[in-house]
């Protein structure tokens, strides 16, 4: 079940966890951020493989524990704004750009990658 959501602790050998509440970074958990999991205040990847939990399983959280983790995910969004110095409308413009040129990016990510 899940509680409440957290950040969750920081691995410092950066090991992969699928599972569980307690690791940030992992997947397929509950209350902490990470990936593919439940209830968590919002995604965050430490770069290892995605474990997705059924979408029933997402549908079942609580609407107060999914309302706390909107925000706490929120204020965790405007604290990473204050501190690179964008606004919300600076982020909603760079969003729109970068949306746009996402795909064109990506393959030109692959491209380069290829050619090292």
């Amino acid at each position: 079940d899940v509680s409440s959501p957290k950040h969750g602790k920081v691995d410092p050998d950066n090991r992969p966890h699928v599972g569980g509440n307690t690791w940030a970074g992992g997947t397929g958990g509950r209350d902490t951020a990470g990936l593919g999991g439940k209830g968590g205040p919002y995604r965050l990847d430490a770069g290892h493989r995605v474990y997705q939990i059924s979408q029933a399983e997402k549908d079942a959280v609580p609407e107060e524990v999914k309302r706390a983790a909107r925000e706490m995910g929120e204020k965790a969004f405007k604290q990473r704004l204050k501190e690179i110095q964008m606004s919300e409308y600076d982020a909603s413009t760079y969003e729109r750009f970068s949306g746009a040129v996402r795909r064109q990016v990506q393959s030109l990510r692959i491209i380069l990658d290829n050619l090292q």
